[in-house]
């Protein structure tokens, strides 16, 4: 398939991409991973009633009519702090001493302030009445048993994590996080850190999509640069290929004499399931798929390469995740500064998008990447579309 739209080869993708892959992790390392299935209670938290504060568990009767004047007296017969338990039942006309989180003790039903009372020995002086269950804590008040902790496809973030710990949970089945081989073709690359020579750029590409994928929660093998040699390219390719869900490549995918890319995937004996999508930049991306693994041949351009990123192959990276969601989010918005170019094909521009309204940057080469560092949007521009003035209503989407 040649030329085909955005939409098209976002579900060609989708389609054609393995199911994401079960695992169980340590709790300690969830955070950030996509739960794999609802997970529930299995016991109420707090398990037994407790105090929530440090004073006296007593049995709320005792204290009708308590006054300043003439406060109640109890006998103290006991202490718990938290962790302990007071096995025995208290009795009408006594109190035990408890700190917070303590277990209330069998037959009390309220709890008195430590600060507000007056001990005298193993007496208790209690200066006003209390009610039935004052200063107490049911067991279950914070999660009842079989309540939903975490659903399928949300993301573990610090305080869930927190929840499963308690409940006593050592580990948790997530989804395996999306493994992908990233390199980058081209003899005129070389590496940071390298000297500059004549006729070399230095390979940013490798960075850039590197960076995103880790930001997306990946695993990623980085292949670093292969020459411009299709049987070399295809060679590192294949070492990959039990490993990696998806191989990333930048470079060699248009009709030059040095874009390998297309002979990589014939060497790798892949299907190759498109060439060319309709939008600028980025049209001569490859897709193909060698088994359960699917390719990426991003342009060489580094906008290009960031716009096909996002717009391919991150919903890709999110299924793959586990997440529910693999739509791009979609906004309508104001244009804040004209885009003097018409648009004869789809074209998406880098933009930054606030609230409704959208600012837009003064360079859009599609081999610039500075001007999109902290543009947090693409403008999506319909074919046929002449220049936009300001004030012009746009869809953005966001990144």
């Amino acid at each position: 398939m040649e030329g085909i739209t955005l939409e098209q080869a976002v579900e060609l993708l989708l389609e054609r991409s393995p199911r994401p892959v079960r695992e169980e992790v340590p709790l300690m390392e969830a955070l950030g991973r996509i739960a794999a299935e609802d997970i529930k209670a299995s016991f109420d938290n707090p398990p037994f009633d407790r105090s929530p504060l440090d004073g006296y568990a007593i049995i709320a009767a005792d204290t009708e009519g308590a006054t300043a004047e003439k406060p109640a007296r109890l006998r103290i017969v006991g202490e718990e702090c938290a962790g302990d338990f007071f096995a025995a039942k208290v009795s009408s006309g006594e109190a035990v001493r408890i700190m917070t989180g303590g277990a209330m003790p069998k037959g009390t039903d309220a709890v008195i302030r430590q600060e507000d009372v007056r001990a005298e020995g193993e007496e208790l002086l209690i200066p006003y009445p209390l009610r039935h269950h004052e200063n107490y804590c049911f067991a279950g008040e914070d999660i009842s048993r079989g309540a939903t902790l975490v659903t399928a496809g949300e993301e573990l973030a610090a305080a869930r994590l927190a929840v499963l710990a308690s409940q006593g949970m050592a580990s948790v089945p997530v989804w395996r996080r999306p493994r992908v081989a990233v390199a980058s073709t081209g003899d005129e690359l070389i590496m940071p850190g390298q000297p500059l020579s004549p006729g070399k750029i230095y390979n940013s590409n490798l960075y850039l999509v590197t960076g995103r994928l880790r930001e997306l929660g990946c695993e990623t093998e980085v292949l670093d640069i292969l020459p411009d040699d299709p049987e070399n390219g295809a060679e590192k390719l294949s070492q990959k290929l039990a490993w990696a869900d998806i191989l990333m490549t930048t470079g060699g995918v248009s009709v030059g004499k040095k874009d390998i890319m297309h002979e990589v995937v014939r060497l790798l004996g892949a299907e190759r399931l498109f060439w060319g999508v309709q939008m600028k930049p980025g049209y001569p991306i490859i897709g193909y798929q060698k088994g359960e693994t699917i390719g990426l041949a991003l342009s060489g351009n580094p906008f290009a390469a960031y716009a096909t990123f996002e717009l391919i192959a991150r919903p890709l990276l999110t299924k793959l995740a586990g997440r529910k969601e693999t739509s791009l989010r979609r906004r309508r918005a104001v244009l804040e500064d004209a885009f003097p170019k018409a648009s004869k094909g789809r074209r998406f521009i880098r933009a930054f998008y606030e609230e409704g309204r959208v600012r837009l940057p003064e360079q859009h080469s599609s081999g610039s990447l500075f001007s999109a560092a902290g543009c947090n949007a693409f403008v999506d521009i319909p074919p046929g579309t002449g220049k936009l003035e300001a004030g012009a209503a746009v869809e953005v989407v966001l990144l």
